[in-house]
């Protein structure tokens, strides 16, 4: 097999395979891309693992990735914007611009969005990559290629803490210390949240929380979420402004709102089953608004400048490091949940 463009392709559920695919040239709008690296995110093993998120079914081969920075070589009729050498983040999802959701700003909601690695789209884990000039944003000569691949996580969390209503003084309480609760805590920090408080059922995941900056970690060892909630309320000394909810996991999201104070809001980021029971009457008595969020939106330039101006570093999260031959092997540490972030690197 040649390798001028090696492409990680799913082919179906457990089938993930290694092969040279097309290079393909930029469209009009579009600049073609060499990729340099691609975060794991847990979408992508998901997709490996079961073949399917939800209405998402893999039904056909698709490429995986969406994570990623890349290099400028080639660009399509019409772009002004960057050049051949610009080194890019992408921003996975390109909308359609013209329905009511992109012109009102909310183009997440756009329902002809084209994201990667989400069926039938193809992603980008690959050496070569096409996508929409106005979705790849310049990076700063002193922003690394890592950091750019990163931008993608850290969206979620400036997205979701600007649902969230996190501002200065605010206490906000963190379910979960898997990659996105720990962008969250990285961003409610820099939004000037005066505490931060985070859980998990992982010991070794909440002190790398405390590492990055959280002022308190709780294990939770109990099934009932008022015992954890009343854990969360004792150490703060009250219960939350703010929870955001990074998990998925029933009993920690009506740990959430038991833990949220009146007036409050719960904003819902990790997803688990379809269908939770909750505590609503207790949500609704005491007006805690619960709060949903998919992906983000006009959230990279805000989370480029949050890494570029030093007020997030968001290097620590990259735990381990492979190349694109070696994909297959970091697929597999990234299903036993090793590490916090594996990042895959393309260059030849």
């Amino acid at each position: 097999m040649g390798d001028t463009n090696l492409t990680a392709i799913l082919y179906k559920q457990g089938d993930l395979r290694l092969e040279d695919a097309t290079v393909k040239e930029p469209g009009p709008g579009q600049v073609q891309l060499s990729m340099r690296d691609v975060g794991i995110c847990g979408s992508d093993v998901h997709y490996w693992t079961h073949g399917a998120i939800g209405d998402f079914i893999v039904k056909a081969p698709m490429i995986l990735g969406h994570e990623a920075s890349a290099v400028v070589t080639k660009l399509g009729a019409g772009v002004t914007s960057l050049k051949v050498g610009d080194r890019v983040a992408i921003e996975p999802g390109v909308p359609c611009k013209c329905c009511k959701f992109c012109k009102k700003g909310r183009y997440n909601l756009c329902p002809d969005m084209s994201f990667c690695a989400t069926p039938p789209i193809d992603g980008n884990l690959s050496r070569f990559y096409c996508h929409d000039a106005d979705f790849c944003y310049k990076l700063p000569d002193h922003v690394s290629n890592e950091e750019g691949a990163l931008l993608e996580p850290l969206s979620v969390g400036v997205h979701a803490c600007t649902r969230a209503g996190v501002t200065l003084g605010s206490r906000v309480f963190i379910c979960g210390a898997g990659p996105i609760g720990l962008v969250n805590l990285l961003t409610a920090k820099a939004k000037g949240a005066a505490e931060v408080i985070v859980t998990d059922i992982d010991a070794s995941r909440l002190e790398f929380a405390k590492s990055l900056g959280a002022d308190h970690i709780v294990l939770v060892t109990s099934r009932d979420p008022i015992d954890t909630a009343n854990k969360v309320e004792a150490i703060l000394g009250d219960k939350a402004d703010i929870t955001i909810e990074c998990s998925g996991a029933p009993s920690s999201i009506r740990t959430a709102i038991f833990a949220t104070a009146p007036g409050g809001c719960v904003v819902l980021v990790g997803l688990g089953p379809a269908d939770v029971e909750l505590p609503i009457v207790n949500a609704a008595v005491r007006e805690v608004d619960i709060r949903g969020i998919f992906r983000y939106v006009n959230c990279y330039p805000t989370a480029l400048a949050m890494i570029a101006s030093g007020k997030v570093n968001v290097k620590p999260l990259v735990t381990h490091r492979f190349k694109l031959e070696q994909t297959l092997e970091a697929f597999e540490m990234a299903k036993q949940g090793k590490g916090v972030k594996i990042m895959i690197n393309c260059e030849k």
